[in-house]
């Protein structure tokens, strides 16, 4: 898979809005995603099902997947779940295709961001993935902090090629590997996925980075050296991991994305004029305006 040319885009509007504190309403993410639908991405993240507690914006990911229309799409649905009871709502709806789970080796973060250990989400990993085979989904666990760990919990690279080999015999075919927190260096990312990547011609790699603006580019290069062609974005970088305890770094952004590909002549498959309608779109991130 990793010889492939063919660049994915995975439009992951759910991590964008997470960490925003006005709550859009339902029927506005309706109408935005279904602009993203239309847009030609690999993949839409259209929410999760998490903790309405620790993010309340997520809150109505059940009604945003009863209105979504993908009578005019080709793209694939997402969502993301915390735990074995998310994941048991994730697969009840025909829409979803994938759902993301965001491992790490690293205990500390494990903690902050989903309230567990890690045998616990190790448990919890082998549930998802029964889960997904019974009801014909792909389980997509993410490495969180596959760069480096900001808590000095033990991190190496060894280590990251120890949970992939693992992740991959639990049957994981798509692994992304995260910049959570947006601070890693382009040259660790070059380093970890030339050590990393090869090593697994079967899997699916993936770059979920955050980025301070101007500093994507760099980011997808250096994954995209070594074969990642799965690349998370939000337009115009939105959002940031509001369960790090750190500052929040916006995501790698899809026009930073569009912008590195056309530079190196890679077709995106993407629509411009209907993303154009999308970008334009007024009132997302100004809910209050309605």
């Amino acid at each position: 898979m990793t010889n492939s040319s063919t660049l994915k885009i995975i439009e992951t509007p759910r991590d964008g809005m997470q960490g925003l504190e006005q709550i859009i309403p339902t029927k506005k993410k309706i109408e935005y995603i279904n602009r993203l639908l239309k847009c030609g991405f690999h993949t839409v993240e259209v929410g999760s099902f998490v903790s309405p507690k620790a993010i309340p914006q997520m809150a109505d990911t059940t009604e945003v997947l009863d209105g979504i229309d993908l009578s005019d799409s080709q793209s694939r649905i997402a969502v993301l779940t915390a735990n074995v009871k998310g994941g048991e709502m994730a697969v009840q709806f025909d829409q979803v295709d994938e759902i993301f789970y965001p491992f790490s080796t690293s205990p500390t973060f494990l903690k902050k961001n989903l309230n567990t250990t890690l045998q616990k989400a190790e448990q919890t990993i082998d549930k998802l993935q029964n889960l997904c085979v019974k009801h014909g989904k792909e389980l997509v666990p993410f490495i969180s902090l596959a760069f480096g760990d900001p808590y000095g919990d033990p991190w190496s690279i060894e280590l990251v090629n120890k949970w992939v080999e693992k992740l991959a015999s639990k049957g994981a075919r798509i692994i992304p590997l995260a910049d959570t927190i947006g601070n890693v260096d382009p040259e660790v990312i070059d380093v970890v996925c030339g050590q990393v990547v090869p090593n697994f011609p079967d899997i699916e790699f993936g770059l979920h980075a955050h980025a301070y603006p101007g500093k994507g580019k760099s980011k997808i290069g250096a994954a995209w050296k070594h074969g990642v062609r799965r690349f998370d974005t939000v337009i115009n970088g939105l959002g940031g991991c509001p369960m790090t305890d750190k500052e929040l770094v916006g995501n790698l952004s899809l026009e930073s994305l569009i912008i590195w590909s056309e530079t190196n002549g890679i077709e995106t498959g993407l629509d411009m004029n209907k993303l154009f309608e999308a970008q334009s779109y007024p009132l997302l991130f100004n809910p209050m305006e309605n």
